[in-house]
């Protein structure tokens, strides 16, 4: 309003000025030309006023045209403004009140400046008693000094998520969280908050693990029992020859004794592949591991008429983190399959590679055995499921357990009648020297 008065004035104070400048003007000008003709000076001075209000008006048409076009356009852009802002408004509006989670609006006190329909029912309250309810009272104790946390950390312009527990009475509802700054001009004037109910979600994911857990227990317990009752029942009918007979026979003895190492094996490698074993995990050179192994293997590798080999083509400093008998049981069952695999009149050969990247070693177990099928390669390491006419089926099992928990990856490479590639694949440790690890072995 003051400007606007403030543009009047000097409009009129223009227009004084000029209307003098005009009479001292015209009144010099008509006594220059008329000199002493009076009739010109009276001629002059009767029309002087009427070329002052044509040139006065057109200036003001100019003028008037220039301001109101400016205006027209000004009010022109401000009503574009004005139908984006209502525009966005309803965009915001909409984003808010459709929103499937509940949308809180506070202020930086933590009052409450507007929720949605979403929050009124997750919190059974209308708006108007909200505003006068503090969150406190819908919150556990000990989460209070973790809400007041995201709160402050919020404030400082950073989102925040969480989970907590709300209390409608005698209900509570399990409620995700997210705090979210409003920032005008670079300021944070107050936040929302989003939450949605999974309570019922929460409980469907537990019901879903609890019965996948079962179904697991279950597929479990079958194998196992199916794969104890061939040996148990073994032993029950040699017992019942035992008693018939009242003979006892070291053949028969001996095959029990077999049985009952079967049923020993079975569940030994269960107890590797269910339990959480607690093993402290120390470097160790992983070319001592495989030299170990392959003392132990030349045995039964000869007795099988297999030969055998083993290059380096690693770095001399290679050392792996982990516990060095559960690494050696891995390398004898990969190497023990390579040789069971091949045929007895094929002239075999396994082939030990030992090699490293940056930051792994590899190890590749070589054999030109019988070799697999696509489809029974998928299937390795299922627990009771085995290529060999008397396996268990739980020895890759419990190597694929083992690399695992030694952060690392176990892979398979045949082709049928042509042989089988394993890849052992374990990530190095660099954090001393093979001779500082072997001083620590010695001590």
């Amino acid at each position: 309003m003051g400007q606007a008065k403030w543009i009047a004035a000097r409009i009129a104070l223009l227009y004084f000025l000029v209307g003098l400048l005009w009479i001292f003007l015209s009144d010099y000008v008509s006594i220059h030309l008329a000199k002493e003709n009076l009739g010109l000076y009276i001629y002059f001075q009767r029309f002087k006023g009427w070329f002052f209000i044509l040139i006065t008006g057109v200036v003001l048409y100019f003028l008037v045209h220039k301001t109101t076009r400016e205006i027209t356009l000004a009010n022109e852009r401000l009503r574009k403004k004005e139908v984006q802002l209502e525009s966005r408004n309803q965009h915001y509006h909409s984003l808010i009140e459709q929103n499937p989670d509940a949308v809180i609006e506070l202020s930086l006190n933590g009052q409450v400046i507007y929720v949605n329909s979403e929050a009124e029912k997750l919190l059974e309250s209308p708006m108007d008693r909200l505003k006068s309810v503090s969150f406190s009272r819908y919150l556990e104790k000990n989460d209070l000094n973790m809400l007041k946390d995201h709160h402050d950390k919020t404030l400082k312009g950073v989102p925040s998520a969480f989970e907590t527990t709300i209390h409608l009475g005698d209900r509570s509802k399990l409620v995700r969280c997210s705090f979210v700054p409003i920032i005008v001009n670079e300021e944070v004037t107050g936040m929302f908050a989003i939450a949605r109910d999974i309570t019922r979600e929460r409980k469907n994911e537990e019901m879903a693990l609890a019965s996948e857990k079962l179904s697991v227990i279950g597929q479990l317990a079958a194998a196992v029992a199916h794969e104890i009752r061939n040996p148990l029942t073994s032993l029950k009918g040699f017992i019942q020859l035992l008693k018939s007979s009242n003979e006892v026979q070291s053949s028969y003895l001996d095959i029990m004794h077999q049985e009952v190492d079967r049923i020993d094996l079975i569940s030994g490698e269960m107890l590797i592949l269910g339990k959480q074993q607690d093993i402290p995990f120390r470097p160790h050179r992983i070319d001592q591991l495989l030299s170990h192994v392959l003392v132990l293997m030349e045995a039964q590798a000869h007795m099988d008429n297999v030969s055998m080999s083993f290059r380096n083509s690693g770095s001399e400093d290679m050392l792996v983190i982990g516990e060095g008998n559960q690494l050696k049981q891995v390398f004898i069952n990969i190497i023990k399959n390579g040789v069971e695999s091949i045929p007895e009149s094929r002239n075999g050969h396994v082939c030990i590679t030992l090699g490293s990247s940056d930051d792994h070693a590899f190890i590749y177990v070589e054999d030109n055995g019988t070799g697999m099928d696509p489809e029974r390669v998928e299937r390795l390491g299922e627990p009771f499921y085995s290529t060999k006419e008397k396996g268990t089926g739980l020895g890759l099992a419990v190597c694929q357990k083992i690399i695992q928990r030694h952060k690392g990856s176990l892979l398979f490479k045949t082709e049928k009648d042509v042989g089988t590639t394993v890849e052992i694949r374990l990530p190095l440790w660099k954090g001393s020297t093979c001779a500082d690890v072997e001083e620590r072995n010695v001590t």
